[in-house]
């Protein structure tokens, strides 16, 4: 399947053509054979090539998340590169810079009552039009922990039974964001709104670039199967997430200062560790818009 990872400028990066060719301006170092590549040979503050774009572009379909290291970038920066990849996409609840609506504030502190991302999840997938993706600079790391794991649902899927992948085709899910996001982010004194997004996606989703499927539920937003019993739902639901959490399906980053995640919301899911009480972590997360599930 073609297709492209810019929604503004049409087909850049063609996945069956390209894959498995030689970068040309960009050099990848995988963290593991199915997720996971650091990216060298960039730096995001200048404007990149056309040729370095697309190649970005295929090394995210490729790897599902990508890492920068010693990037110094400013907020202004941050943003231009996340519009490379289409509009950007404004959090519903959280936080973020002043005058900047789509520049999201990563903090956690030893006066946090807690930390971003604690879970296993797929960014705002109670979205109707989920993000695409999500690129997070941090700029400050606390000196040990603090890493981020994230998994692969194409990994998760095709482990799966055929008879399993059989009774999910077709199945839908509710992902609802109230019971996240109420008073979450009360700390940062967040206005409350009068209701957070609710939606209805498949539960095995199919790439619009690459054409793989994954598992798209997830521990933080999905409620629900649609049209069977509720204890069926639970415990199918339970299967899954525990069956996506299997560490055959993960990679691990280790954060330095300067660093930049940028994973695909449609095929990986992430879960950030807190095991860095009382020390700081914080930084910025820019989100590139979605498009509805199929």
């Amino acid at each position: 399947m073609q297709g492209s990872l810019n929604s503004n400028s049409g087909p850049r990066y063609r996945h069956t053509a390209e894959e498995g060719a030689p970068y040309e301006t960009i050099t990848i170092d995988k963290l593991t054979p199915i997720i996971g590549a650091e990216i060298a040979g960039v730096d995001l503050s200048k404007p990149l090539s056309n040729r370095q774009q697309d190649e970005i572009h295929r090394a995210l379909a490729e790897n599902l998340v990508i890492f920068f290291r010693d990037q110094h970038i400013t907020q202004d920066q941050h943003m231009a590169f996340g519009r490379l990849f289409g509009d950007l996409h404004t959090h519903p609840a959280a936080p973020s810079e002043p005058g900047k609506p789509e520049l999201m504030i990563i903090h956690a502190d030893k006066d946090s009552p807690r930390a971003n991302g604690e879970g296993w999840h797929t960014d705002v997938s109670c979205d109707l039009e989920p993000p695409m993706g999500s690129i997070l600079y941090i700029k400050k790391c606390p000196p040990k922990g603090g890493d981020t794991l994230f998994a692969s649902t194409y990994a998760a899927y095709e482990s799966l039974s055929d008879r399993m992948k059989k009774y999910l085709e077709g199945m839908t899910a509710i992902h609802d964001g109230e019971s996240v996001y109420r008073g979450l982010y009360k700390n940062f004194g967040v206005t409350e709104k009068e209701r957070y997004p609710r939606a209805e996606h498949p539960v095995v989703r199919t790439h619009p670039v690459t054409g793989k499927k994954g598992i798209y539920v997830n521990r933080g937003f999905t409620r629900a199967l649609v049209g069977v019993p509720r204890d069926e739902s639970d415990a199918i639901l339970r299967y899954l997430y525990e069956h996506m959490e299997n560490p055959l399906f993960q990679c691990r980053f280790r954060w330095r200062e300067n660093s930049i995640a940028f994973w695909d919301n449609r095929c990986a899911q992430h879960r950030a560790m807190w095991d860095y009480w009382p020390h700081t972590r914080s930084g910025n997360r820019v989100t590139v818009a979605g498009d509805k599930p199929f």
